[in-house]
């Protein structure tokens, strides 16, 4: 095949070697725009794994790059006056030049053409090319000249940064938070040859304004940071190479994602590599990763299908949809890792510890998670847990071991709790006249035995016609306090679990079928009258309801009083208001659902007016020392909907109006929502209100192992977490949960004790099996 490889990067440096290598007599050309043996740049990174395929792709390369390149395990942070570190990290570090020269050298004798000074406008230039790769760069000109085909999407990162380097040498990836009158700013900083350290400086928009960065040329600008970095650059200067921008050479990240990567012109097949076709922030250093791993692929599918013309259709298909599926994971990576970055200040910065603020940087990503940081440094992360530990108030046991995170006991106004983790609620529709029946004594009490620290019933409805649907719960009568109260009795004098009622009105998601007789579908008969924000009905079919006048409101107000009192009455622990999810009270804080033109609707003051209304009445008849969290959809998923911008607007209300938790869930306000779901995909919104808004939150949503629990928490992303499918596939999920992570001393039921020690020894036995 004749292949044309235009940009001489290392993605089309690294395909043009590894298809020469396989098959000598493919014709291959890299076309490059600078001059032979020039590049710029400072030092890119990778990690372990990358050089580890390059090793078993092209070892003379490989070799070539590990004697050039510094390697190293540690990450060091520098913030407010400490210095902490880490290790078991492995990262690889090699100037851009040295890399580039190396593949060159490996392509030149291998017998690939470098064509160097060219500046290739079009692939249309090489007509006799079977394979155009369009390695070309974030700029490609052949993507952009191709928009319509390659789809790329394109948004501009609100931080700027700008890459500079030193001569100061260091031995640990080192990271730099140093706060100034107008913000905060952050160094990234690696060695990366025998010479230089790459030395990133980043900071937001607002500060880069009010410290008039732009209005500076580039020495005014790396005047100012050697200045602000003085302490970790010790008498060292920064330098750039960068003088052909024009201005300060302060940028913007800027994320790029392709719908199509590949195209036939007519003549060639065409197809992107490396940042031509995706970027990832550099905040997980993983560009020239994904363009080493985008060259492997390519070579591999070729290996595979075979090295002709006619197989390069079926080539690129594949190509793409292995490579897609491993990019948009390393993105949405770069993507949590650089959103950390971005609100670092006003999120973590100015609220967390030292000690906290290291661990949740360690884990911004997300990939990494607390098993994974025990793997890499067993001896920094126990020590991370028994500052942690100690904050909750714990001391070591004889052993001198402590629990991790999800154990630890957390307490809220009078109510401790004997560990983080909370069953979410999760409707049951087994109720009738909504009544807690047996089935419900079984299925909480189950659960009350299975270790959770919190235990929800369902949402529980302030009348007959606030439900959900015939078979919901319901707290609007003695008899049903009564059922609450047996409940509560059995929970507290068999577990140390403790007991929350969530209150609720439907609005109108109300008067349908059971979910297994028909989800959201309505009552064909049997049903009722629906109240709402506005007259707007929950599917085309459903039932319209009506726009709630101030009778209305007040009846209803009266409805969540009475339960509360009788919630009291039945000595639940824990109270939670339902303000999420497209019911009643969510329907005002909607802009989807709530239209109203009067003071409940428009602006996020009139919208919260209600919703707070109710909340300060149930605080009022609510015992003092028992806390009220408060459920939000923090996400509506449509557009027009709410956003985490306007949750942490209503959180920061209801916490001004006493409100002690916020539960952050999303969604199910609108039917047509298109939620982006994944491991931990709420728990995003947790982070930001806790940390923004100085509210303690549960996070919930795709929680499903210790290492998940334990990594919200001891991050502070959460104070709690909320699980809810996984304890209705195990009512002792929690007590299995601690088994699995080698935590024996969390005590069981004593009647149960004697399968404790068989399902721990069953363990062992597995793990030492593997």
């Amino acid at each position: 095949m004749r292949i044309v490889c235009i940009g001489g990067g290392p993605a089309g440096l690294y395909f043009a070697l590894l298809m020469k290598k396989q098959h000598p007599e493919h014709q291959i050309s890299v076309v490059e725009r600078n001059r032979a043996y020039d590049t710029f740049g400072w030092g890119v990174v990778f990690s372990d794994a990358t050089m580890q395929a390059m090793r078993a792709w092209d070892p003379e390369s490989a070799a070539e790059i590990e004697d050039a390149f510094n390697h190293w395990d540690d990450i060091e942070v520098w913030f407010k006056g400490t210095r902490q570190r880490t290790s078991g990290h492995g990262f690889v570090g090699i100037g851009r030049k040295k890399l580039l020269n190396i593949l060159q050298r490996r392509c030149e004798t291998l017998g690939v053409e470098l064509v160097f000074e060219t500046d290739v406008a079009s692939d249309l230039d090489y007509p006799d090319a079977d394979l155009v790769i369009a390695s070309d760069g974030f700029n490609s000109k052949i993507r952009n000249r191709y928009a319509e085909v390659f789809q790329p999407d394109l948004v501009t990162r609100p931080n700027r940064y700008i890459w500079l380097g030193t001569n100061k040498l260091y031995d640990a990836f080192t990271f730099d938070f140093r706060k100034t009158d107008h913000g905060w700013f952050q160094a990234h900083i690696y060695k990366f040859d025998e010479n230089t350290s790459t030395f990133i400086v980043e900071t937001t928009e607002e500060a880069y304004e009010k410290h008039q960065l732009g209005q500076m040329d580039q020495q005014g600008s790396i005047d100012f940071c050697q200045t602000l970095f003085s302490e970790v650059l010790d008498g060292a200067e920064l330098m750039t190479n960068a003088r052909h921008l024009r201005g300060s050479a302060w940028l913007n990240f800027n994320r790029l994602i392709c719908g199509k990567w590949s195209h036939f012109n007519g003549k060639s097949h065409v197809v992107l590599m490396g940042d031509a076709a995706h970027t990832a922030h550099f905040a997980i250093g993983s560009g020239t990763k994904l363009a080493i791993d985008d060259a492997i692929e390519l070579a591999n599918q070729f290996n595979k299908h075979g090295h002709t013309r006619d197989q390069i259709p079926a080539v690129l298909e594949t190509y793409e949809e292995i490579r897609r599926v491993d990019v948009a994971r390393i993105q949405n990576a770069a993507r949590n890792a650089m959103e950390w970055f971005e609100v670092v200040g006003q999120r973590y910065a100015d609220t967390l510890p030292p000690e906290q603020f290291m661990y949740s940087m360690l884990t911004r990503s997300q990939r990494i998670s607390h098993e994974n940081l025990r793997l890499r440094d067993k001896a920094w992360l126990e020590g991370y847990e028994r500052w942690f530990a100690a904050e909750a108030g714990v001391e070591p046991n004889a052993k001198g071991k402590v629990p991790p995170p999800m154990f630890t006991p957390y307490t809220l106004r009078g109510v401790t709790l004997k560990n983080r983790i909370v069953m979410s609620p999760m409707a049951m529709y087994s109720a009738t006249d909504g009544l807690i029946g047996d089935f419900h004594l079984v299925h909480l009490g189950a659960r009350a035995l299975g270790g959770a620290g919190l235990i929800f019933g369902e949402m529980t409805c302030v009348s007959p016609d606030a439900r959900i649907t015939p078979g919901c719960l319901g707290l609007w009568n003695d008899e049903q306090a009564a059922g609450w109260k047996r409940f509560v009795d059995f929970t507290h004098s068999n577990s140390t679990a403790k007991v929350g009622i969530q209150l609720g009105h439907a609005g109108r998601k109300g008067a349908t079928k059971r979910a297994w007789d028909g989800m959201d579908q309505p009552l064909e008969d049997g049903g009722w009258p629906l109240i709402s924000a506005s007259a707007l009905p929950y599917l085309k079919h459903s039932q319209v309801p009506k726009a709630m006048d101030r009778a209305d409101m007040d009846r209803v107000k009266a409805d969540f009083v009475r339960a509360t009192e009788l919630a009291a009455s039945a000595g639940a622990d824990w109270l939670e208001l339902h303000c999420a999810h497209g019911y009643l009270l969510s329907s005002f804080l909607s802009p989807l659902t709530n239209h109203r033109t009067d003071e409940y609707g428009g602006s996020h003051e009139n919208r919260a007016r209600y919703p707070l209304e109710v909340f300060r009445a149930i605080r009022a008849v609510w015992p003092e020392d028992k806390p009220i969290s408060v459920r939000l959809s923090c996400h509506d998923w449509f557009e027009g909907g709410n956003t985490p911008e306007d949750a942490a607007i209503f959180s920061r209300m209801f916490k001004e109006a006493g409100a002690d938790m916020i539960d952050c869930s999303s969604g199910q306000v609108w039917k047509e929502e298109k939620p982006v779901y994944g491991r931990l995909f709420q728990t995003p919104f947790s982070d930001k209100i806790r940390n923004e808004v100085g509210i303690p939150t549960m996070a919930v949503g795709a929680i499903s192992e210790a290492d998940h629990a334990n990594s919200v928490i001891a991050a502070g992303r959460a104070d709690l977490c909320a699980v809810a499918r996984p304890h209705l596939a195990d009512p002792a999920w929690v007590l299995h949960e601690a088994a699995r992570i080698g935590l024996t001393d969390i005590a069981w039921p004593k009647q149960y004790y004697s399968g404790k020690q068989q399902y721990e020894t069953n363990l062992a036995r597995a793990v030492a099996a593997k």
